[in-house]
């Protein structure tokens, strides 16, 4: 099995590099740009989620002997182009925004910049990798916000394919959930595990009581009981009678979760059980955890709606074309210009201005003919929001890893923090700040 990830990609970027190479615009110095058109789902705001693991991805991005047979004997580019492949890897530079932060409609969430034949066949996996995760990682912020203190955990992988589990478990973590049910999320990426037993492990004993005394002592009496396996009132009573007061707490998956988590609140608090927590699953997303605010409820576990975007499964990114050389060696902006589809041509540099610790609009410099648009001295522009992260091929490390995934979840934290009021709102609405672009001479 190869570790090589250069066929995770649309067979057109081939032909069009396969082109390029016979008609001389291969080498072509060019940019490319990942962004966003619009938030999806009327949200208020963006996360940018999945960089860490792109960044590993580029570096695999090498067609060996399997991959280069594949592409001969399926005739999918000419003997040129694979001789080129053959040393392929992406000497470019690529800079974006900070994994975890925060992005809205235009936002340069990627700048890709080297040759065009450098450049044209990352699009796909950028698009596959950040497309997914920021669609996750924005769904579980929104549920993040609406849960506030209360601990949220991910546990989606069933409603998942296998390694987009993984994947989703990463991006929901970056954005403020604590815990994962998923252990190779928890073995690659570094992110807290958790999990006790399903309705499986009571209906296999021959009483709840024996199930739960079996779990209490396999796993301490800090553990959480299921007990909605059969009738949630006597579940909560055989419960504190096996574990004693002093459970860890009970876990309810079915019912009105409002009234439920009330009722179950009261009987603890009646039987002395005043510490033992209560943990709500089924079915929720952001709306269902903001209506159990008032409840006493103490965590969530979210599962479908996370891992699916809670709707929204994809981020509608795209990879667009925004400036190249021409053959004078002079730097033009492109852009496509139909009425609906429409991007804004020209190399960018990224702030968000903030008044009086608020972000206020996504400032956006645009030019066309110029060596590089770096970072001001000054913050005059606002906070600068894009980063290095390959520098002439080589990739900064840091990005990656569990490493990498704590770094962009304290990011996330942070960033957040600078969102306006009318950000956190749930209900369909504009971005929560506008995208105001600046032509630079």
């Amino acid at each position: 099995m190869t570790s090589s990830t250069a066929l995770l990609t649309d067979r057109y970027e081939l032909t069009m590099l396969a082109a390029s190479l016979r008609d001389g615009t291969a080498a072509r110095p060019s940019v490319f740009e990942l962004f966003s058109r619009r938030l999806s789902g009327g949200r208020r705001f963006g996360v940018v989620a999945g960089t860490g693991r792109l960044l590993s991805l580029i570096r695999d991005f090498r067609f060996g002997d399997d991959e280069l047979r594949f592409l001969r004997d399926n005739d999918v580019v000419d003997a040129d182009s694979l001789r080129y492949l053959e040393d392929y890897r992406f000497t470019g530079t690529i800079r974006g925004y900070r994994e975890g932060e925060l992005y809205f409609p235009g936002s340069p969430i990627l700048t890709v910049e080297g040759s065009f034949a450098d450049a044209v066949v990352l699009e796909t996996l950028a698009l596959s990798v950040l497309n997914h995760d920021s669609a996750v990682a924005t769904a579980a912020s929104r549920m993040s916000i609406a849960a506030g203190e209360r601990p949220l955990a991910e546990m989606g992988s069933r409603r998942a394919a296998d390694r987009s589990a993984v994947a989703a478990a990463r991006a929901a973590y970056i954005a403020g959930f604590r815990s994962t049910s998923n252990l190779e999320a928890g073995r690659t990426w570094g992110i807290p595990t958790m999990g006790t037993a399903a309705h499986s492990w009571t209906l296999l004993h021959d009483s709840e009581e024996e199930a739960f005394r079996s779990q209490v002592d396999s796993l301490g009496t800090g553990t959480t009981l299921l007990v909605d396996t059969y009738d949630i009132r006597t579940g909560v009573e055989t419960a504190i009678r096996v574990a004693g007061t002093e459970l860890g707490g009970v876990r309810i998956d079915s019912g009105d979760l409002p009234i439920v988590a009330a009722e179950v609140r009261e009987q603890l608090d009646a039987l002395g059980a005043t510490s033992t927590r209560i943990t709500v699953t089924s079915d929720l997303d952001e709306y269902a955890i903001a209506a159990l605010a008032a409840s006493p409820v103490d965590a969530y576990g979210v599962g479908t709606s996370v891992v699916t975007g809670s709707g929204y499964p994809t981020a509608s990114m795209v990879y667009k074309l925004v400036a190249r050389q021409d053959a004078a060696g002079a730097w033009i902006g492109v852009a496509k210009a139909s009425a609906d589809k429409a991007s804004h041509g020209g190399r960018k540099a990224a702030f968000r201005t903030i008044d009086d610790g608020v972000a206020s609009s996504e400032r956006i410099l645009v030019a066309d003919g110029f060596e590089r648009l770096d970072a001001p001295a000054s913050d005059a522009e606002g906070r600068a929001l894009q980063v290095t992260l390959i520098d002439n091929g080589d990739i900064d490390t840091a990005h990656e890893g569990p490493e990498g995934t704590a770094s962009a979840r304290a990011h996330h934290a942070r960033v957040r923090e600078e969102l306006p009021v009318r950000a956190l709102a749930l209900s369909k609405s504009d971005p929560a700040i506008p995208t105001v672009y600046v032509e630079v001479a």
